[in-house]
């Protein structure tokens, strides 16, 4: 191989790379602009916060799989960030079950 093969395939190496970014850039500011005109819409509080974690959901998953580079990971750091997501599901939920605790006593 030449060097002048090698250099011309890590441009176009490269090139890829910096084409999803600005792809995943774009969708990103898409998915602002989507999320600041819903917020126009004046929707029922139930609908207006379940198209915000919809959007937000889509987003930070871009964020993670392109920009943290976690599309190109290997099972163990799924495991590790299910793990950590139901750790945190197990955190919200733990002051909701435990609120009637005082109202079983009586």
């Amino acid at each position: 191989m030449t060097t002048d093969h090698m250099t011309n395939d890590h441009a176009a190496d490269i090139d890829r790379h910096v084409r999803v970014y600005i792809t995943v850039f774009v969708a990103l500011m898409v998915l602002t602009i989507i999320t600041v005109a819903i917020s126009y819409l004046h929707l029922p509080v139930a609908a207006a916060v379940s198209v915000a974690l919809l959007v937000a959901t889509v987003k930070g998953s871009l964020v993670a799989c392109y920009f943290m580079h976690l599309i190109s990971e290997k099972k163990l750091i799924y495991a590790v960030l299910l793990l950590t997501a139901i750790f945190f599901v197990v955190l919200l939920a733990l002051p909701v079950v435990t609120v009637h605790d005082g109202y079983w006593i009586h």
